[in-house]
C-alpha cells in the first residue's frame, strides 16, 4: 500500500499530467470539440433552415448585432470570408428585411450594417438556445472549469482571432 501524497504534490503531479497529453487523449478531446459544435449549432440550424439559411447568415446576424456600427469591411475582416461571399449572404438577409446598410458619416463608401427590428427577434431565438445550452454546461463544470475552458479556447485561437475579440473572450 503507497503512503498518502501530499495534497500539494497530488496537484502538482495533475498539473504534469495535463502537459503531457497522450495522442489518445488529444484524439478524444478533438472529439469533444466536434461533438459539442454539432449540438451547440444543431438548434440554430434548424431554425436557420426553416428560412433557408445556413451558418454562414448566423454568423453574420450575430455579429452585426452584438458589435453595433460593424462595416461590411469589418463583416469581413471578423468573418475571414472573401467579399463575394458575404455579398451574397448580406443580399438574402438585406432582401428578406432582416438587415439594413447605411452610408458611413465619416466616410460614405463605408456601409455601416444594423439587423431591423425582425433581425433582432431572429438574432434572439438563435442564440438564446445556445446560450442556455452553455448556461446549463457552466452551471454543471463549476467556475474553475468554466474559467479553463474559456482559457482553452482563447489559446486555440489564431493570433489574429485574438486581436478580433480582444479581452471578450477571456471574461
Amino acid at each position: 500500500m503507497n503512503p498518502p501524497r501530499p495534497k500539494a504534490q497530488g496537484a502538482a503531479i495533475r498539473a504534469d499530467q495535463r502537459l503531457f497529453l497522450t495522442d489518445e487523449q488529444l484524439r478524444s478531446g478533438v472529439e469533444l470539440l466536434f461533438f459539442a459544435y454539432r449540438d451547440f449549432t444543431g438548434d440554430p440550424d434548424r431554425i436557420l433552415a426553416e428560412r433557408g439559411y445556413g451558418r454562414a447568415h448566423h454568423r453574420a446576424i450575430h455579429f452585426i448585432r452584438h458589435r453595433p456600427g460593424l462595416t461590411v469591411a469589418g463583416l469581413i475582416d471578423l468573418l475571414g470570408v472573401t467579399k463575394q461571399s458575404l455579398n451574397r449572404v448580406l443580399r438574402q438577409l438585406i432582401a428578406d428585411g432582416l438587415v439594413e446598410q447605411a452610408v458611413g458619416e465619416a466616410d460614405r463608401r463605408q456601409r455601416i450594417l444594423h439587423l431591423t427590428q425582425s433581425g433582432r427577434e431572429l438574432e434572439a431565438s438563435l442564440s438564446e438556445t445556445q446560450r442556455e445550452r452553455l448556461r446549463r454546461a457552466y452551471l454543471e463544470a463549476g467556475p474553475e472549469a468554466v474559467a479553463g475552458f474559456r482559457e482553452v479556447l482563447h489559446r486555440m485561437m489564431d493570433e489574429g482571432a485574438r486581436r478580433l475579440v480582444g479581452g471578450a473572450s477571456r471574461s
